[in-house]
């Protein structure tokens, strides 16, 4: 009998549930971060390694720090990006320092994003196909996009690609509630 280890996930608030994708409210978190230049030679295992590492004890006090999910990858006109989000249990002010330069402590606030689910692999075109896709469907709901798409997967490559949970994060700004509401809210 395998023993199935349930990582901490960052807690949101689920603002609107359409269809197709999630409005979701993030709650404010820390994150390891290694942001690297475009024309660098890397892969994301490369940004994997380095940000395993600092949480693996690769850190100013040799402290192991337990493993969450998602990882979150993105890319930005310049850099590709790769975050883990510290356990809920630690403040900016006590993680440990990292070794690796690379390796950057950022607080990310509170953040409202459009969320697209899909399982199996993350190729680059079947992602960017999705986010497309998601992208499409916050204009037809007058949402606006406020960056680029984010990534997040859940699982590891040893499980099955049809079991694995992986997302697209679009961050969108402000909604208006009360074109939600409609007549229903009425008494």
């Amino acid at each position: 009998m395998f023993m199935v280890e349930t990582l901490e996930q960052p807690k949101y608030q689920l603002i609107i549930d359409y269809d197709e994708f999630e409005i979701r409210l993030y709650s404010e978190v820390i994150q390891a971060r290694v942001s690297r230049g475009l024309g660098e030679n890397l892969t994301p295992s490369n940004n994997f390694r380095i940000i395993a590492g600092y949480i693996f004890g690769n850190n100013k006090s040799s402290e192991k720090i337990a493993m969450t999910s998602p990882v979150e990858m993105w890319d930005t006109k310049l850099t590709t990006n790769m975050a883990f989000t510290m356990p809920s249990e630690y403040v900016f002010t006590n993680l440990p320092e990292p070794n690796d330069s690379k390796v950057k402590i950022v607080k990310v606030p509170e953040r409202l994003v459009a969320v697209k689910r899909f399982s199996g692999f993350y190729g680059s075109k079947k992602v960017s196909k999705i986010a497309r896709k998601l992208y499409e469907s916050l204009f037809k709901k007058n949402l606006k996009p406020d960056g680029s798409y984010i990534l997040a997967v859940y699982d590891p490559p040893t499980k099955l690609p049809f079991l694995r949970r992986n997302e697209i994060f679009i961050p969108i700004k402000e909604i208006s509630y009360s074109e939600e509401i409609g007549s229903e809210g009425s008494l």
